[in-house]
């Protein structure tokens, strides 16, 4: 198991598990987010392609509509 830190909290996830993997176990596949990897944006044509390790830290922010 790999620890990462995800939006402030520590949690254990599998190894090999890519951004996409993380976003499909919390339902955030279908939503306008920002992904922050290691104080990075990263793309979202690099989700499936961009693989957690210990000690990662993965920010994501959700847009909402408003005025």
């Amino acid at each position: 198991m790999a620890k990462i830190q995800l939006n402030g909290k520590k949690i254990s996830i599998r190894p090999n598990l890519s951004i996409y993997d993380l976003l499909k176990k919390y339902k955030l596949t279908n939503k306008k987010i920002a992904i922050e990897y290691n104080g990075t944006i990263i793309p979202k044509s690099r989700f499936k392609k961009r693989y957690l390790k210990d000690k990662d830290i993965i920010e994501i922010v959700n847009f909402i509509g408003g005025g």
